[in-house]
């Protein structure tokens, strides 16, 4: 009985957005020897672009000296220096470019792995409250996009800041009353983008959560594509679709489109500086304060400095947009993980069976009690079967034997021990599972089978497989046992995927067992069969069966009648049946 499910967004903090930037910095510095020789590959390139400006001032000075006075030796000298050192830097670029791009890859690789080992160690109740999508967004698009800005911004800012300082200093060794004409337009794009910058990355937190809840939507409505075909609520599910379509699409405009206004307003600012040096200098060169070269150098320096200014507005777009998607990732990653084994917790390493709660209440949300005092007890080798209506806690019951929730209160124990005695793996170990919902993956029949075995054999995986009246039909597929079943059994029907789940935990050699509507999507015929298979199955082990057709149970030692989280009746069939209670109108009900 799953929890309530959200859509959780991200609200940008300062303090978020810190945080988030110091951890991709200790990403970043797994690579950091790297990170350096390309920063300062970026470094030595950028020096050549700040020489050339310099060079071509001394070459328009050697050329202007009058008809026939051309000094062309000067002339090609600069010339040449331009050239090799423009070609350096390019090159140098270039490589700066490829190597941030494999450095940017190798760290989304890095926080991929660290986020998928994490999802394997968060409890069950996570999966309950957030979207597969959402999830999926996170894995996918929000660590691309954090790839992306390490690939391009990261050495871009360093080089536009390089380009920056560089250049004011060019500026100031050429002409002082020059740097004094555009000044003013320095502190007013620091300022535009501060105070822009405030109000995009919040919107660009929204963004990303908006995406999630899309990737969450459209992996549900796949999910459930043919209950939709079959309600032909096809035109209903494209509105709701649309309408969280235009949510996202809404909270990308109003990202970008504000972040996108930042590169063009502080570009126009810088160019009222350039403008009011073109008018400065005019009036200083006829005042012979300045010469043409001087001129020349300072505007072509003033290019470079404004610039790197215009890009660095742009790139902080992405940055926000990265640190948006990196909260969203850390968060995930800071989600507490599932409860650690006490401290002298021991290996379960063959349980004999001997299961009992006591006075166990729990609620997946507090104040919210879904089951209330209960209590059983369940010798080594007896089937316990629960039954009630939908919703009435039994798959509760299970959920708290197997730990993948505690109890609020009471006690649940194994062969004597609480649970929380024994390490959850080896507790978990020691049940076999087959549930209404089954899970079958990508692989070969063989595999998913064998898959809570160890080096099974062919021979025990065809016995596993008779016993589950599964071994015919994979006997008539082309490759038999080495055919592959596509992602989550889209090839086979309900039934046969329920089927190979069955011969899974047959093949599983444990003393305790869980069967949740094991049979529901077989047909009655083959249930009975499997029915009698799994009586051998259960021979010596302790079974707890939730069912729904209370034919299938009769047999049980003891049933447990569940209703609104209490239970309200337990005994044998014939109990329970002369008692003519709950379960004797539930019986009833089903051959009305």
């Amino acid at each position: 009985m799953p929890g309530p499910r959200g859509r959780d967004g991200v609200k940008a903090k300062p303090k978020d957005a810190k945080g988030a930037l110091r951890r991709i910095i200790t990403y970043l510095m797994q690579y950091k020897y790297l990170v350096l020789l390309f920063i300062f590959c970026a470094f030595a390139s950028n020096l050549g672009n700040l020489m050339g400006p310099n060079f071509a001032g001394k070459a328009i000075d050697a050329a202007s000296k009058g008809v026939g006075k051309v000094d062309m030796h000067t002339v090609m000298h600069y010339a040449l220096l331009m050239l090799i050192f423009y070609v350096s830097s390019g090159i140098l670029s270039f490589l700066v470019q490829i190597g941030m791009m494999r450095v940017g890859r190798h760290v989304a690789q890095n926080m991929r792995r660290d986020v998928f080992n994490k999802l394997m160690t968060l409890p069950v109740g996570y999966f309950d409250r957030h979207q597969a999508g959402d999830i999926i967004s996170r894995v996918s698009y929000d660590i691309d996009v954090v790839a992306m800005s390490l690939s391009t911004d990261v050495v871009q800012i360093v080089t536009s800041l390089v380009t920056v300082i560089g250049s004011f200093t060019m500026m100031c060794l050429i002409s002082l009353p020059l740097v004094l004409c555009m000044i003013f337009t320095i502190p007013a794009a620091i300022l535009f983008t501060r105070y822009r910058g405030r109000k995009t990355r919040p919107l660009y937190a929204k963004r990303s959560a908006a995406y999630g809840v899309m990737n969450g939507f459209a992996e549900e409505m796949f999910n459930g594509q043919k209950t939709i075909l079959a309600y032909a609520h096809e035109d209903q599910v494209c509105e709701n679709f649309s309408k969280i379509n235009r949510d996202a699409a809404v909270a990308y405009k109003n990202a970008d489109g504000m972040g996108m206004t930042m590169g063009p307003t502080v570009g126009l600012i810088n160019n009222i500086g350039l403008a009011a040096i073109g008018m400065g200098g005019a009036l200083m060169y006829m005042n012979g304060i300045v010469g043409l070269g001087q001129i020349s150098s300072f505007v072509l320096y003033s290019r470079k400095f404004s610039g790197p200014i215009n890009e660095i507005a742009n790139i902080i777009n992405e940055i926000y947009s990265a640190l948006a998607a990196s909260e969203r990732v850390f968060q995930l990653l800071d989600e507490p993980e599932e409860a650690a084994d006490i401290y002298g917790a021991v290996e379960l390493v063959e349980a004999e069976g001997d299961v009992e709660t006591e006075d166990v209440s729990f609620g997946y949300i507090p104040g919210h009690t879904v089951l209330k005092n209960l209590n059983l007890k369940a010798d080594p080798g007896q089937t316990i079967a629960i039954v009630g209506p939908t919703g009435a806690g039994k798959t509760t019951i299970i959920n708290l034997l197997m730990r993948f929730y505690d109890p609020d209160t009471g006690k649940i124990r194994v062969d004597g021990k609480q649970n929380d005695a024994y390490t959850m793996d080896s507790l978990r170990r020691n049940y076999a599972m087959v549930l209404q919902d089954t899970w079958v993956f990508n692989g070969t029949i063989f595999d998913n089978i064998a898959y809570g075995k160890e080096n099974a054999t062919m021979e025990e995986v065809v016995a596993a497989a008779k016993a589950a009246r599964i071994h015919n039909y994979i006997m008539r597929l082309p490759q038999g046992y080495n055919t592959v079943i596509s992602e989550d059994g889209g090839n086979i029907s309900k039934g046969q995927k329920q089927l190979l789940t069955i011969a899974r935990a047959m093949l599983y050699d444990t003393h305790m067992l869980i069967l949740d509507e094991a049979t529901s999507n077989v047909d009655t015929s083959t249930e009975r069969q499997v029915q009698k298979a799994m009586r051998n199955l259960m021979k010596g082990r302790t079974c707890f069966v939730i069912a729904h057709r209370l034919s299938t149970i009769q047999n049980a030692d003891n049933i447990l009648v569940v209703d609104h989280g209490d239970v309200v009746e337990q005994g044998t069939h014939d109990e329970l049946m002369a008692a003519k209670g709950f379960y004797y109108k539930l019986y009833a009900s089903q051959f009305e």
